[in-house]
């Protein structure tokens, strides 16, 4: 099962704590050297809000890239278009705080254009999907204005790389503006609706900025073909509404159970136990037609079964949360297999998840749970991910769950009304009566870059292009 202390279980008890720490970490790019981009704008009056509570909006075309704000980078047309350095705007030296050794880097940046959300949000979560060269990296960057006319600093949402060999990976702890902060991979405000002491403060508008680094005096460079956020006000809630079934289907999904590697590379979140997160990333990569090579498998001991997903966990693995479940790295390392894209969003229903199963995208949820919340499941977890495969003619869930002893054990059928309850709620009991948060529909969802009309259709109507 999951790893058993998440932050996703103590980020609703830890946001309030962290009000008014001040503490930011600073970015790797000397602040002079940076262009500061156009202030986030100003919030127009009488917007309306999706019910859902959710905006998704990524940067993906060459006219996107051609917006915002470059020094040093630029766009690249083609089939798939992206981001390059192009001359670079300057050099820095970075030391990983994980090694230790510092190194000096050429880089380039990209500031986004402003991003008006639909959704004042309490909860942002970014996703880029990029090919990294050894001797490249990047770092993702969150600035946004908040419902009061006051802005954020700038936010490091993410140091990444899809190998280790130059950097390790990394998100950055201890970034708080007094009103908002960081965890791991998300940006949360302090003290939303629904909190003790509760302020009503919203993200309004948001930018992201790229830094793109590279060994100095080479023609290296990363190439970025997606970046954006999701942004999110899902409202406090214990339990939800039941949805009506409306789909019999199941996907062929591998399946791969976790438990089978405890034990293997324990460097990595200490081993298959907690790999819940790569061991369903790799199953959906694998669904689409894309593995490892042979070449890539090496480094694996040869006696270990299902070799990828060691990889998996390798190369998901942030190196600060000392686990493989930050959810952006893992998308990050879908989508670095051939024509992919990847990016973790939100979801409002079992229904949503029916009408992408219907088209033939799985998904990749996470959720949290005691053991007798879940019929079937045999254990309990503070946060757990699975791929949802589809759904029986009564409606009930069709899940691949990797906390299985076998990979024959990894199909499972999970009451419904269980099921979208324990996804999608925000506020839980655990085990010893306390309140801590659930993740309120988080998923990923990977699938080709030339997906069928319905594929293209069905993502389209959750903002995902």
């Amino acid at each position: 099962m999951a790893r058993p202390t998440s932050r996703r279980t103590v980020l609703g008890a830890a946001i309030a704590a962290a009000a008014g720490t001040g503490a930011l970490s600073s970015s790797a790019v000397p602040a002079a050297a940076v262009p500061a981009g156009a202030a986030p704008a100003a919030e127009p009056a009488g917007r309306v809000v999706p019910a859902s509570g959710i905006d998704n909006h990524f940067w993906t075309s060459y006219t996107d890239w051609r917006s915002g704000s470059a020094a040093g980078t630029r766009a690249v047309a083609g089939s798939r278009p992206g981001l390059v350095i192009a001359a670079p705007s300057g050099r820095t030296d970075y030391t990983d705080p994980h090694t230790g050794r510092t190194t000096t880097w050429e880089y380039g940046t990209w500031t986004s254009p402003v991003h008006i959300s639909r959704v004042p949000a309490t909860e942002v979560v970014a996703s880029w999907n990029a090919s990294t060269p050894a001797g490249t990296w990047l770092q993702v960057e969150l600035r946004g204005r908040y419902s009061d006319a006051t802005s954020t600093p700038w936010f490091v949402m993410g140091r990444w790389a899809a190998g280790d060999g130059d950097i390790l990976r990394t998100s950055v702890d201890d970034q708080s503006d007094g009103r908002a902060s960081i965890w791991t991979d998300t940006f949360s405000i302090d003290t939303a609706s629904g909190q003790e002491g509760a302020s009503g403060l919203r993200l309004n508008s948001y930018q992201l900025r790229l830094t793109l680094y590279r060994t100095p005096g080479t023609s290296l460079t990363p190439i970025v073909r997606r970046l954006g956020a999701m942004a999110s006000d899902v409202p406090d809630r214990f339990t939800v509404p039941a949805s009506t079934p409306g789909l019999a289907r199941e996907l062929p999904v591998p399946r791969y159970s976790q438990n089978t590697h405890v034990g293997q590379y324990p460097e990595y979140d200490d081993g298959g136990e907690a790999w819940c997160s790569p061991t369903s990333s790799q199953m959906i990569i694998e669904y689409w037609g894309r593995r490892p090579t042979a070449a890539d498998l090496a480094w694996v001991n040869p006696a270990f079964a299902d070799p990828q997903v060691c990889h998996a966990a390798r190369f998901t693995f942030d190196h600060q949360y000392k686990g493989c479940g930050n959810w952006p790295f893992n998308a990050a390392y879908a989508a670095t297999y051939a024509d992919m894209n990847a990016v973790v969003t939100r979801l409002s229903s079992l229904t949503d998840l029916e009408s992408l199963i219907r088209a033939g995208i799985p998904a990749i949820t996470s959720q949290s749970f005691l053991k007798e919340e879940l019929t079937g499941a045999g254990y309990g977890t503070s946060g757990h991910l699975m791929t949802v495969i589809g759904f029986t003619a009564g409606g009930d869930v069709i899940a691949n769950d990797p906390a299985s002893p076998s990979n024959e054990a990894v199909r499972r059928v999970y009451k419904r009304a269980e099921w979208e309850k324990i996804w999608l709620r925000t506020k839980r009991y655990n085990a010893t009566g306390k309140v801590v948060s659930g993740t309120g529909g988080v998923c990923y969802l990977y699938w080709p870059a030339r997906p069928t009309a319905a594929q293209r259709k069905a993502l389209a109507a959750f903002g995902i292009h």
